[in-house]
């Protein structure tokens, strides 16, 4: 099961993927508003096994370092991202706001590595371009798209580390692939699918092959 709640300033979506059967779950991108995400993990009974983040923006992973110690739970970036955990300059949050920093994660994340959340499979899928570390996770539920893919829009590409050419390379060959019918979940607003976005976003016509 998925669920999400908007969180911060910035409104970026925070997710909890459980498995219903055994309560157990992944909570990723916890940018903001650590107290209230504890709750909400308290409130539904979920017992937390990773905090997997989908890249190292400042407002997606500002509430890390609070909710692994209450937890007790590892964190998990593709490699690409980790150093902008650690520095505000790479991670833009000098530039936005209050430094945000985050201890090294705990694991690296790869391409094709699956997650067995209680009887689920959570996918990872590499999708660099909006950063160098930028990944997706496909779930049963559908694609959690971090800042990939929006409704009607992509990730943007001109922060230090952004490349657009790769990702509509990485949209091309990872995402519009899936089913036409996979549900899409954002890092920020609301829920497409791939074929919605196939057919809609303007920065994808004329470039799926």
């Amino acid at each position: 099961m998925l669920e999400s709640r908007a969180m911060g300033v910035m409104g970026a979506n925070c997710y909890i993927f459980s498995c219903p059967e055994t309560k157990k779950a992944i909570l990723i991108d916890p940018g903001a508003e650590a107290k209230r995400i504890q709750r909400w993990v308290l409130e539904k009974g979920y017992q937390l096994e990773y905090i997997l983040l989908t890249h190292g923006h400042p407002d997606h992973i500002g509430a890390v370092d609070e909710l692994r110690d209450v937890f007790g739970i590892k964190v998990g970036i593709h490699a690409g991202d980790a150093g902008m955990l650690t520095n505000g300059k790479k991670n833009l949050s000098t530039l936005f706001g209050p430094l945000i920093t985050v201890r090294p994660v705990d694991f690296y994340l790869e391409d094709g590595q699956n997650f067995m959340v209680g009887n689920l499979n959570l996918s990872v899928l590499a999708t660099p371009g909006h950063s160098q570390g930028g990944v997706c996770f496909l779930t049963p539920d559908g694609l959690i798209s971090g800042d990939t893919l929006f409704a009607g829009s992509i990730g943007r590409t001109d922060f230090a580390g952004g490349n657009y050419e790769q990702l509509i390379d990485s949209i091309q060959k990872k995402l519009m692939v899936l089913p036409e019918d996979t549900l899409v979940f954002p890092g920020h607003g609301e829920a497409t699918t791939i074929g919605q976005e196939k057919r809609e976003n303007p920065f994808l016509q004329g470039t799926i092959k």
